[in-house]
């Protein structure tokens, strides 16, 4: 489902006027349950400038087997003890997330 929080476009276009910082997330199913993350679930936080970036991240995200629960939002996610929260940034993600060649 394209525009993560299910708004659709309307609400996004209203968004881009803001100067706000979007959050993909997601649950690495691959990472989870095992090494640092064992007994845990391990989600993948993207830290995106713009919403377009956002919008490539999960189109990026849900074309990946391993990535579950893709999800765009606006406010800052925090989890619970039972999360091992993995952070990135747009720019810390090579081309197979961003589209963009380096």
């Amino acid at each position: 489902m394209p525009f993560g929080l299910g708004f659709g476009l309307g609400f996004f276009n209203f968004l881009k006027g803001f100067d706000m910082k979007f959050y993909v997330t997601m649950t690495d199913k691959y990472l989870s349950g095992w090494g640092v993350s064992e007994g845990k679930t391990n989600k993948l936080i993207i830290e995106c400038e713009t919403i377009e970036q956002a919008e490539q991240i999960e189109r990026a995200a849900r074309r990946r087997s391993e990535m579950r629960y893709v999800n765009i939002r606006t406010t800052k996610p925090r989890y619970g003890s039972n999360v091992v929260e993995s952070w990135k940034t747009w720019g810390d993600l090579g081309e197979v997330w961003t589209g963009v060649k380096a």
